[in-house]
């Protein structure tokens, strides 16, 4: 699926929350924050940071708080949409026909513009390292332009190429992966790269 360009192409996308999307985008309007795509949706920004995400997807419409572990959410309308992975991020959801509480929703947005004024954020932990497994040393040692292509990627490519390798289970599957991204190394391209743009 292509991403959306602008705004309204959003909207055009995704025709069943088009009044819900509309009313949100209403509501946000009031308030200082910058409207853009990022991602190809609809995001809120203060100050060249992530407020507020806005998503419909077939069963629910979501509004992303980028940092709402800091907001009180008394009404507990908030959920982390994935248990044990996302630190920051929550978001309050809407099933169809459900009215979308605007005074209540912009308490919340006004909160969570207030914390990140503040400088309430949780940053993301970077990862360190690469683990190279020993089926890409002895490949290293037999190909000496796999290496250098191998180590001149961005450490986000190798962990996705390393752990491509290591998750195999039999000796067979690592040597074809092996053989697999051989190429893909060598042209300079991540092992998920066709599926980011999509």
């Amino acid at each position: 699926m292509e991403y959306a360009k602008t705004i309204e192409g959003y909207l055009s996308k995704h025709p069943n929350w088009q009044d819900e999307l509309q009313e949100l985008r209403d509501l946000l309007a009031r308030t200082e924050l910058n409207e853009e795509i990022k991602w190809g949706a609809p995001a809120y920004t203060l100050n060249g940071k992530n407020i507020i995400g806005i998503g419909a997807f077939k069963n629910h419409l979501g509004v992303w708080f980028h940092q709402g572990v800091f907001l009180k959410d008394v009404q507990n309308k908030l959920v982390n949409a994935q248990e044990g992975k996302t630190k920051a991020l929550r978001q309050w959801r809407l099933e169809k026909g459900e009215a979308i509480e605007g005074d209540l929703l912009m308490e919340y947005v006004q909160e969570a513009i207030e914390n990140s004024l503040a400088g309430k954020e949780v940053k993301p932990e970077r990862k360190k390292g690469v683990r190279i497994p020993p089926e890409l040393e002895a490949a290293f040692e037999k190909n000496d332009p796999f290496k250098k292509a191998f180590h001149s990627l961005t450490p986000g490519k190798q962990r996705e190429y390393a752990g491509y390798i290591v998750e195999a289970k039999r000796e067979a599957t690592k040597v074809s992966r092996l053989e697999k991204i051989t190429p893909m190394v060598l042209e300079g391209v991540g092992l998920h790269d066709k599926y980011k743009n999509c």
